[in-house]
């Protein structure tokens, strides 16, 4: 669990869902549920990611229906001025990304190493008479 408070990068594509680029993926299992407990603890969340455009748009209004709104995007503070002179390289405490090495190991690992409580559990829904 980590006690200070962070600015956290996370990347949107085989991370906060499947990777299904340029369309948007379903959700991978507890990235929601760890992103607002994250926000709730006090941490910024940055989304970091490849997309940009429309593609972007729509990444942004996923993650806000789904309810999480990003301290920036793709810059390391909302004022930010990209220039492509210089590095598109944000400053983060950490970053939580798919092309991590050893890859990602799913956000219930994530949760209950940032937050330092048993990951969340999802309830199945009850399937009526012959499955339908």
């Amino acid at each position: 669990m980590i006690s200070e408070t962070l600015t956290i990068a996370v990347d949107f594509d085989g991370t906060i869902v499947e990777d299904n680029y340029p369309k948007v993926g379903r959700e991978n299992l507890f990235a929601f549920d760890t992103l607002k407990k994250l926000q709730e603890k006090g941490h910024r969340l940055i989304l970091w990611t490849y997309r940009n455009g429309k593609a972007l748009e729509e990444a942004v209004a996923f993650c806000k229906a789904n309810g999480i709104v990003f301290y920036a995007v793709n810059k390391s503070f909302p004022e930010e001025d990209f220039n492509p002179k210089y590095s598109r390289k944000i400053n983060a405490d950490m970053f939580i990304d798919d092309r991590n090495v050893g890859g990602f190991y799913g956000w219930g690992e994530v949760y209950q190493e940032l937050i330092g409580e048993d990951k969340p559990v999802k309830k199945k829904s009850k399937k009526k008479w012959f499955g339908f």
